[in-house]
């Protein structure tokens, strides 16, 4: 069922490049993107080197989802008390802190992988600050009228950050030990992700914001757990969230890809990074798409065939032995989840007072974040007890059941919501 598209995005495209403090943020964003995809990417190829097993991979992703889970509500309330950029930058610098802590356990030669978890065990703290802040960010440098493209611009540059993050890492990875001698491929790939790093520090202090008048409230529970309620009583909003929940936490067959490059293509951290980097290829071509073409019609559909879209390419990843394929079922993968995100991002932008903004962005970053780190730990559980394959082949198996419960049974009105104004 084709997406039906609106021909306004045409016109405004990327007109919202023009904003100074919006280009400037995008610009931090995609270095510090890019500088994340790096880290995780070599995170992973590093660990399993060093331990050989599969509920590893699981545990980089637990390791930062539980302190995440913890403090993201907080977060969330100072995300809407205080300066959400001085937020960001706060949190950049502890991610550029991160980046040298993971240098110096490289360049040590480490023989055990807990000090590594222990690092991102912080970066799971400040990514719990840091989401709640850049997704309500964006309305507070750029007008109403823009915002949707901005919205889809930001995405854009996201995922291009996504495609070039593990590619340039598995590279860089696979260069540095081969061609420089005593230097490591994970103290190359740690060290310009923490230039990269200072570099959106830079970027970011340089931004100026509108100014918003904003009643400061003591943190309780009444107003921690305000952003829940919005988000259980707007429907439309509490399916499409829930949905990305549950399809990415069953569908997480990224986390296994160190370990599937290597058993079962028997391939390097080149071939890793070529890999890892396919799901944002897919992604950001559909988003670029997005900025010109922004779906404003059968939306609720559109986001449904976009997470089947997920499910089903998951499965034919895990059937497969050949690379190409591998490589195809993962960029039709992208597609798919940037359908979904950016549908779901516009339903949370658009029906958001920007008072509860920072709040409600702290729930849609929990359950982001549920189903991308826990995600992760339970593609790990499941690959260790059934299996690489048969771990991936159902987790696909299992998006696709989800989507259908979602669509005919749990939230039937999403699936007919035809505009983003329909509540």
């Amino acid at each position: 069922m084709p997406a039906q598209l609106s021909s306004q995005g045409v016109a405004g495209g990327f007109a919202v490049l023009k904003n100074r403090d919006f280009t400037l943020y995008l610009g931090a964003r995609f270095c510090s993107s890019i500088a994340a995809q790096m880290i995780i990417m070599a995170v992973g190829w590093q660990v399993y080197h060093l331990t050989g097993r599969v509920l590893d991979l699981g545990l980089i992703g637990l390791s930062q989802f539980l302190p995440f889970l913890l403090l993201v509500l907080i977060a969330g309330h100072v995300a809407d008390q205080f300066d959400r950029r001085l937020i960001i930058l706060l949190c950049l610098c502890a991610h550029g802190a991160c980046a040298l802590l993971l240098l110096a356990f490289a360049l040590a030669n480490l023989s055990s992988a807990l000090p590594i978890f222990a690092v991102l065990g912080v970066l799971g703290i400040a990514r719990a600050f840091q989401l709640p802040a850049t997704q309500s960010f964006v309305p507070n440098i750029v007008p109403a009228a823009s915002l949707r493209n901005a919205l889809a611009v930001n995405s854009s540059a996201n995922q291009v950050a996504t495609i070039a993050g593990p590619s340039v890492g598995g590279v860089l990875y696979a260069l540095s030990d081969s061609t420089l001698g005593r230097f490591s491929g994970a103290e190359a790939v740690y060290a310009v992700a923490a230039m990269l790093l200072l570099a959106s520090v830079g970027m970011v202090a340089l931004v100026r914001t509108r100014r918003t008048p904003v009643i400061r409230a003591a943190a309780s529970w009444t107003s921690l757990l305000q952003g829940i309620r919005f988000v259980w009583h707007r429907k439309t909003v509490l399916g499409a969230i829930s949905l990305d929940l549950f399809a990415v936490l069953f569908g997480g067959a990224t986390a296994l890809l160190p370990a599937y490059t290597r058993d079962v293509l028997h391939a390097g951290p080149d071939v890793f990074g070529y890999l890892r980097a396919a799901p944002g290829i897919g992604a950001g071509a559909t988003a670029l798409w997005l900025a010109f073409r922004p779906v404003s019609r059968r939306v609720g559909a559109t986001m449904f065939l976009g997470v089947a879209a997920f499910g089903a390419a998951t499965v034919v990843f895990g059937l497969t032995h050949a690379f190409w394929v591998a490589m195809s079922a993962l960029v039709i993968l992208g597609v798919g989840d940037m359908i979904s995100v950016f549908i779901r991002s516009l339903l949370v932008q658009l029906h958001t007072p920007d008072e509860i903004r920072g709040r409600v962005s702290a729930v849609n970053s929990v359950f982001v974040g549920t189903s991308n780190e826990l995600g992760e730990f339970e593609s790990g559980v499941t690959a260790a007890w059934f299996g690489l394959v048969p771990a991936i082949v159902l987790g696909g198996a299992a998006t696709l059941l989800v989507t259908v419960l979602w669509a005919r049974v749990l939230f039937p009105s999403l699936w007919r919501m035809q505009t983003f104004q329909q509540q």
